[in-house]
């Protein structure tokens, strides 16, 4: 049986529009063990789907980061 992976929301500041969503998910997408990265620009959330034994939490705020947007939460 294959093990489900985690679900992580975290509220990023600097979102405005779809080119700031595309970057952010495609930033995080391009991570291993990421299944999925969706990004609510009305909420300020990104929600990745993720399996914590191939990328590390950490891993997924870096993306964000280094995309050029703040992980507030």
């Amino acid at each position: 049986m294959e093990k489900q992976g985690e679900k992580i929301t975290f509220k990023v500041e600097g979102m405005s529009c779809n080119h700031c969503k595309q970057s952010i998910e495609k930033a995080v997408r391009a991570l291993a063990g990421v299944a999925s990265a969706t990004v609510d620009l009305a909420q300020n959330e990104v929600e990745v789907s993720f399996d914590p034994q191939t990328v590390k939490k950490e891993e997924l705020e870096t993306a964000i980061i280094n995309a050029g947007y703040r992980v507030v939460g």
